[in-house]
């Protein structure tokens, strides 16, 4: 457990059993309102099996989460949304064809009140999904126009600005940018520095060490379940991040194999 105060999620010991199979074993760590903490590793590393334990899909098997020093406990997502924790996962959860309003919303919009009768309030709602897309830099002229004409860097926007409208107060963005450009990562970093700057505690996965650098505060590295190190960003070079994601003496093998693999064919 970590001896530092006021720390909005702490993650203490965490792991998480399917029978023989160890997905995640004695993962410690801490998010800040106002900081990005980076979760890295290459797949099967266990990044979707902790972004599950903390959106309450899955529950741990050891450890213990706690929010502002008191231990939580999910039961469903709901419970985890409830508590203020927020998941957007690569898929958006979004409808293509639908108005960027309306998946702004899905589901939650303002409505009119006549007595018992009640229906959408179309204008409150595009003034504010326009209004809160503007704070993430997002300049949608006509929140009417389908959410499939959007670039993959403005989805994965509506979707981080939705959130925090929603009252989030840790934000988890799971592979925000693998499937995007280098232009539309661009704009997906600078909305979670965007989100950072608005108090949010964001968690960053990503496999992309060149990508979390930039933005992060905090770096845990994990690699086939276990940490290989929660870091402060002080603390550790891009080089060394590197390094231990992809293992350390595994990449300066590699590296070895792939230098000697070129002489030999220059040789031919």
């Amino acid at each position: 457990m970590s001896d530092a105060q006021g720390h909005l999620l702490e993650l203490d010991n965490m792991s998480k059993y399917y029978g023989n199979i160890i997905a995640l074993r004695d993962v410690t760590t801490y998010v800040n309102a106002g900081e990005v903490t980076c979760v890295l590793g290459d797949n099967g590393a266990g990044k979707s099996t902790l972004i599950k334990i903390l959106a309450g899909v899955h529950k741990q098997t050891e450890g213990h989460i706690r929010m502002n020093g008191q231990e939580v406990s999910f039961d469903s997502p709901r419970e985890a949304l409830a508590a203020g924790i927020a998941t957007v996962y690569q898929d958006l959860a979004m409808v293509p064809l639908m108005a960027v309003w309306r998946n702004f919303f899905l589901g939650a919009e303002p409505v009119k009140r006549l007595g018992p009768i009640k229906w959408i309030d179309r204008d409150k709602a595009k003034h504010i999904a326009k209004e809160e897309l503007a704070k993430m830099g997002i300049d949608i002229r006509d929140t009417e126009q389908t959410v499939g004409t959007l670039s993959g860097g403005e989805r994965q926007s509506v979707a981080i600005a939705r959130a925090g409208y929603f009252g989030a107060k840790v934000l988890i963005l799971d592979e925000p940018t693998s499937a995007l450009g280098v232009k539309q990562s661009g704009v997906v970093l600078r909305r979670i520095v965007e989100a950072r700057n608005q108090g949010l505690a964001v968690i960053f996965i990503t496999h992309n060490p060149s990508h979390a650098y930039p933005v992060g505060n905090r770096f845990l590295i994990l690699n086939r379940g276990q940490s290989m190190g929660s870091f402060a960003k002080e603390d550790i070079s891009l080089d060394e991040l590197t390094q231990l994601m992809a293992g350390g003496a595994e990449l300066e093998q590699l590296q070895h194999e792939l230098e000697s693999a070129i002489a030999a064919g220059g040789d031919t």
